[in-house]
């Protein structure tokens, strides 16, 4: 009976997949039904193959009582070229056909092959009328999704890989940005500081120590070498970003690289610090709590900062001040960005919303964008006037600039979304609490997801993705997380495959 018990399991699967497409409990009822007269007719036909194989055993060896040694031989020659016993338990019929000299074993074969005909087509007539025109709908609807499916991963030729590591900070990483035009990325970690990393090597160049608290995020100026970070002790620095590119480049013969290896690490760990920044952005009419994101306007002599004081504050760079409060947020602010050539900002919240403000006249308009049913963690913006947000809800929503009221795509995944980031062609890198990082375009169409073993990826939460718009040292995509590492992706898309 273990062929039974397996034919079961089987069928019993087959029914859970399949009572998960419908959505109707009467439909599930009726598939539910239906399988099940599949297995009472699977029973009986094992059970009418053992007894056909009892017959057939008994109907032998009476016969080879009677018969001589040369009919004998005859005979189970044309019984065994008529039945092959299958591995369900069942008789298939074969097409070789009994000897003339053994008229007994063609009496034998021919009437157990009408019996197995007649069995087979009692089975089909019976399993036919008892699933009707139901089951050949929900066969036809499962082989369309599964089509549907198949070649949305035939159309999957990404190539991805890790080609870099950063490691050295003391503590998770917060956020990571790179560097237009030139090969170097910055990272925000919660150790209290911000380091500035060369590609090429690995190395950190510049440590900047001026904050007393996590540094939350690091942004880059675009013409300028200088750094924009937002910290928990909630204030904003903007600090020279002036490294050495010279150290520590020293030539060494291969047995003083053996010897001084100790030395070598040493001189690895010495990079420059800096503690005092050119711009400090606090005091009156600043924020009263944790500053979690900041980022440059378009024209670069203003910034945004958002806190968890539930507002986010429009500075002016060259006298530090604070140029305008914006106020409308319900709960603590997760996350602000600004749009890249427009003076735009996004603010996005706890409170399951993000704003859209627009500094291109005198008197700022917002917008509200409602879709999310959780923290909104990030919202950046796209090309072709779209922002992308993502949530708590484990979403991610493309929206339209000109229409607020419903997003144009809506991307499910199973984890908590982080500060995503969306490259110049549009592709989106989602950073998940579950280590994983997902690509996808502004359709909601999946790209790939970037590969994650025991011997690359992230160990912990992916806080953190950035872009390149050029690769840098064939990096395209940066990634950074809670188990204190950076990464650099190489990624190859399917057109430039």
């Amino acid at each position: 009976m273990k062929s039974t018990a397996t034919t079961k399991s089987r069928l019993t699967s087959l029914t859970e997949d399949i009572s998960i497409i419908p959505e109707d409990a009467p439909y599930r009822s009726r598939l539910h039904f239906l399988f099940a007269q599949i297995e009472k007719e699977f029973e009986q036909l094992y059970l009418e193959n053992l007894n056909l194989q009892d017959k057939l055993e008994n109907a032998t060896t009476s016969t080879k009582e009677s018969l001589t040694p040369y009919e004998q031989r005859s005979v189970a020659g044309g019984v065994s070229g008529a039945l092959v016993a299958t591995g369900s338990g069942g008789v298939s019929l074969a097409a070789t056909p009994a000897t003339p000299s053994a008229p007994l074993g063609d009496e034998i074969g021919a009437s157990l092959l009408a019996a197995a005909s007649s069995t087979h087509k009692s089975l089909k007539a019976k399993l036919s009328s008892a699933t009707g025109g139901s089951k050949v709908k929900a066969s036809n609807k499962i082989k369309a999704q599964t089509s549907r499916i198949v070649s949305s991963f035939k159309a999957q030729t990404v190539v991805s890989s890790v080609v870099r590591e950063f490691s050295g900070h003391k503590d998770g990483i917060w956020q990571v940005d790179a560097k237009v035009g030139q090969p170097i990325i910055g990272t925000a970690s919660a150790d209290h500081t911000a380091c500035i990393w060369e590609i090429e090597s690995g190395r950190c160049l510049l440590q900047y120590q001026g904050h007393a608290g996590s540094v939350n995020s690091i942004k880059f100026h675009q013409h300028r070498d200088l750094v924009l970070t937002g910290s928990g002790d909630g204030t904003a620095h903007i600090w020279q970003a002036a490294v050495n590119w010279e150290q520590p480049k020293k030539g060494h013969s291969s047995e003083e690289e053996l010897d001084d290896s100790d030395g070598q690490l040493e001189d690895r760990d010495r990079v420059d610090t800096l503690r005092t920044p050119l711009c400090e952005f606090s005091g009156p009419g600043g924020h009263l709590s944790v500053i979690v994101a900041a980022d440059w306007l378009s024209s670069m002599d203003q910034i945004i900062t958002g806190s968890w004081d539930r507002t986010a504050i429009l500075w002016d760079v060259e006298t530090a001040q604070p140029l305008q409060p914006l106020t409308g947020h319900d709960h603590e602010l997760t996350h602000v960005s600004a749009h890249p050539t427009q003076r735009l900002v996004v603010t996005a919240s706890r409170d399951t919303t993000f704003r859209l403000w627009d500094f291109r006249d005198p008197i700022p308009a917002v917008s509200v964008f409602q879709g999310h049913t959780e923290t909104v963690t990030s919202s950046v913006f796209a090309r072709d006037d779209k922002v992308v947000s993502g949530s708590d809800d484990r979403t991610i929503k493309v929206w339209e600039l000109r229409n607020m009221r419903s997003a144009l795509a809506t991307i499910r995944t199973d984890s908590s979304v982080n500060r995503l980031a969306v490259s110049t062609t549009g592709i989106i890198a989602i950073p998940h609490d579950n280590r994983q990082i997902r690509l996808f375009d502004l359709n909601g169409q999946r790209v790939a997801r970037l590969p994650r073993t025991s011997r690359q990826g992230h160990r912990r939460m992916v806080s953190s993705v950035a872009w390149a718009e050029e690769p840098l040292l064939n990096c395209d995509l940066f990634s950074c997380g809670f188990d204190r590492r950076v990464f650099g992706w190489s990624i190859v898309l399917p057109k430039d495959n």
